[in-house]
């Protein structure tokens, strides 16, 4: 793990030595899963509280075929009804392909396109009805049309730390993709736990190695984790040098296209708690927090 890109770009500021962290709060995922509908004004109500807080983006939503992600049939409706003028948060849409890039690029409240690149040649087919051959082919188009409309792309590399359909992983493999989406020009990358596999060992291993050739790219963590396992992986994540961190209130969601059991995302309130003990600045609003945790109470019943 060696590799340094060939560019000229002047390093952004995510080295370990970053004081502030990047909280990236993910209603979208927490919902996804749910079969029964939440009203369009409940998730709207909800995320406008979430964005009151202060996160630096808000995962609010997906531009996705509604017959795979019901859930999320309504991200248009729900995306005018979000009070954009009273906060610092971002929006970022999640995308499966280039015609939900064109819907989410239409909006200009939209700062970021999340696109699902997974090294899982199974799961990659199972979650976006493409190879991962055809997947990369995607994220130029993506890429391209992000440009056209000035928003940014992430790239979460899904299953980046194991699958469970016996597809071939490796540290060696995850660092070849992400080399080539590197020499793409893509500047936003989150190395997802997509089904909660990752240990604190590979957690590490993989940020150690792969930030410092990239001071470029931006690279996230989006952990699975469950109540017992969560300290040692956001532990390993900020010892590795990784500054932004995805989660949700309470744990809720997971990926309902990964298994048929949702393994639960980072809490949010246990990832702040910690950042706090290790005097790492969110730039989030405490009573805004509380009050968006207590009405996730009442929207994940």
């Amino acid at each position: 793990m060696d590799k340094k890109p060939d560019n000229k770009n002047m390093p952004i500021d995510v080295g370990p030595d970053r004081p502030h962290i990047k909280v990236i709060e993910c209603p979208r995922d927490a919902m996804q899963g749910i079969a029964e509908f939440i009203p369009t004004e409940t998730k709207a109500a909800y995320i406008n509280q979430l964005l009151k807080v202060g996160f630096d983006t808000v995962d609010f939503g997906s531009f996705v075929s509604p017959k795979a992600i019901p859930q999320m049939r309504d991200t248009a409706e729900v995306l005018g009804m979000l009070n954009m003028d009273d906060t610092t948060s971002k929006l970022l849409a999640i995308i499966a392909n280039e015609r939900g890039a064109m819907d989410a690029a239409q909006f200009d409240e939209i700062s970021y396109l999340g696109y699902p690149f997974s090294i899982s040649e199974t799961f990659q087919l199972r979650n976006t009805n493409a190879t991962i051959e055809e997947s990369l082919s995607r994220v130029e188009e993506i890429r391209q049309i992000c440009h056209r409309y000035n928003k940014k792309m992430v790239v979460y590399i899904s299953m980046g730390f194991g699958n469970p359909y016996g597809d071939m992983w490796s540290v060696e493999i995850c660092q070849k993709w992400v080399d080539k989406l590197a020499d793409m020009d893509i500047r936003i990358m989150a190395l997802s736990d997509t089904i909660g596999i990752a240990t604190p060992d590979s957690i590490l291993y993989l940020f150690k190695h792969l930030i410092p050739p990239y001071p470029d790219v931006e690279f996230g963590a989006h952990l699975h984790t469950q109540p017992h396992n969560w300290l040692p992986k956001i532990e390993a994540a900020l010892t590795g040098g990784c500054r932004r961190f995805d989660s949700a209130m309470k744990g809720f969601g997971g990926c309902p296209m990964a298994k048929d059991d949702l393994t639960g995302n980072m809490a949010t309130e246990n990832l702040v708690q910690y950042l706090e003990q290790q005097k790492k600045a969110t730039g989030l609003d405490k009573s805004e927090l509380k009050k968006a945790m207590t009405l996730a109470n009442k929207v994940f019943k």
